[in-house]
C-alpha cells in the first residue's frame, strides 16, 4: 500500500537526500507546510512571516518500510534537539516538526518523542496535524543529486 509522511527538519535539501536512498521510499518532494500564506515561495518563507516549515512530502510503499521507520531516520538525521533552526539554518522555517495524515501517524511519533525523553533527550520536534504541501521551486528538487554535494547540516546518527 502507498502511502505519505510529512517531515521538517531543518533545510529540505539534506533531509530530501537522506529520505531518497532508503529503500521503500518511492519519492521524496522539498516543500513548505504549516503556514498561513497559500503557495508560499521560498523567499516568503524565508522572511519567517509565512509560519511556514520547509518540509519534504515522503510518498513510500508501507509493504517495504513502515511509517515508524521513516520517522526513526527522520530523528537519525537532524538534530531534534535544537530549538532555533537546524544547524547553522537558524531561523522559524528550519524547525523540527512532523506533520500526521492519521491517529497512528500521530501515536507513533508521539511514542518515539517519549522514547527519546526516556533516554534523556530533551525534543524540540512539535508534532501536527496535516496541513496543505506546497511543492517548493523545481531548483530546490533533488539539490544534492543534482549539485554532486553531501548535506552540509544532515547526518545520520543512529539513535534507536
Amino acid at each position: 500500500m502507498i502511502n505519505k509522511a510529512y517531515f521538517a527538519a531543518g533545510c529540505f535539501w539534506g533531509v530530501e537526500y537522506h529520505f531518497e536512498k532508503l529503500k521503500g521510499v518511492i519519492s521524496a518532494i522539498s516543500g513548505y507546510m504549516g503556514g498561513s500564506i497559500p503557495n508560499p515561495t521560498y523567499e516568503i518563507v524565508c522572511s519567517g512571516f509565512s509560519g511556514h516549515l520547509e518540509a519534504v512530502e515522503i510518498t513510500y510503499d508501507e509493504t517495504i518500510v513502515s511509517f515508524e521507520e521513516l520517522a526513526k531516520l527522520f530523528f537519525e538525521i537532524h538534530d531534534f534537539t535544537q530549538t532555533n533552526g537546524q544547524g547553522p539554518d537558524i531561523g522559524s522555517q528550519y524547525l523540527s516538526a512532523i506533520f500526521y495524515l492519521d491517529e497512528k501517524q500521530k501515536d507513533i511519533s508521539e511514542n518515539l518523542i517519549c522514547e527519546l525523553e526516556n533516554k534523556g533527550f530533551k525534543v524540540a520536534t512539535s508534532v501536527y496535524p496535516y496541513t496543505t504541501f506546497y511543492e517548493a521551486e523545481e531548483y530546490h528538487q533533488n539539490y544534492y543529486e543534482r549539485h554532486q554535494k553531501m548535506p552540509y547540516c544532515h547526518s545520520y546518527k543512529k539513535i534507536f
